[in-house]
């Protein structure tokens, strides 16, 4: 068990050194989503609230969205590009045949792939409140949405790793899941100003599912079960998809 453990603890201080010493990965992860929300913040008319908002301003509707943001860059596009380049390279193949078995390198990108959000969260949250952005009012539902938003959104990107064939087909795939991903969640039309058409589709998305969860929370409502059953629907079934389908070499 001890073993293991280091196993899984020296995997993940490889990855993160590795992930750090890409600038551009660790900047859209970490660094973009809070300056995005500075940058927004900025501007006055983003800043004052709204009856047609259900009396919040823009940017307490932009909030929740940017906290989602890194979750689906890494799991949509971060965790189906390293895994399909490292099976590419025989990776995975010449960690099979060692003591370093490959399901413990889930056991260290996962954890390590949400230790980044999380921390890209408190920088949202940071920020916004320093924007003027209240903390999340229902802190326990806050907490259980990113819980399952994150196990949803890593879920589906091991199930896009466990079938592409290359690192190139990883990004290409990931970039299909990623962009409507991201429109449903808001990032260019904010799901309270989009149609309500779009908003009902995006309640049964993952990323708008956690979107929604997480804008409750933050106003002081416990998230709809609706979309934490839908989150915690795609982390148990995409989960076990791909543990079925996923191929070391």
């Amino acid at each position: 068990m001890n073993h293991t453990v280091h196993a899984v603890r020296r995997l993940a201080t490889v990855e993160a050194r590795l992930f750090l010493r890409d600038p551009l990965t660790a900047f859209f992860s970490l660094a973009f989503p809070v300056l995005l929300l500075v940058v927004l913040g900025c501007i006055p008319a983003l800043r004052r609230t709204s009856p047609d908002l259900h009396g919040m301003s823009t940017i307490q509707l932009y909030a929740p969205i940017l906290a989602v943001f890194t979750l689906l860059l890494l799991g949509l596009n971060g965790l189906p590009s390293l895994l399909s380049a490292y099976r590419e390279r025989g990776v995975l193949r010449r960690m099979s045949a060692s003591p370093v078995r490959p399901g413990l390198l889930f056991g260290a990108l996962v954890p390590m792939y949400v230790g980044i959000a999380t921390v890209s969260v408190l920088l949202v949250v940071l920020g916004g409140l320093a924007l003027g952005v209240p903390l999340p009012r229902q802190p326990l539902g806050f907490l259980l949405a990113f819980v399952l938003a994150a196990a949803a959104m890593m879920s589906v990107g091991l199930l896009i790793a466990s079938f592409v064939p290359s690192a190139k087909a990883g990004n290409a795939v990931g970039a299909l899941a990623f962009f409507p991903m991201m429109f449903f969640s808001g990032i260019w039309l904010p799901r309270d100003m989009s149609p309500a058409l779009l908003d009902r589709i995006g309640d049964f998305t993952p990323s708008g599912a956690a979107v929604q969860a997480l804008q409750d929370s933050w106003n002081g409502n416990f998230p709809h079960a609706v979309g934490l059953l839908t989150l915690a629907a795609y982390a148990v079934l995409a989960g076990a998809a791909a543990a079925k389908l996923f191929r070391w070499e």
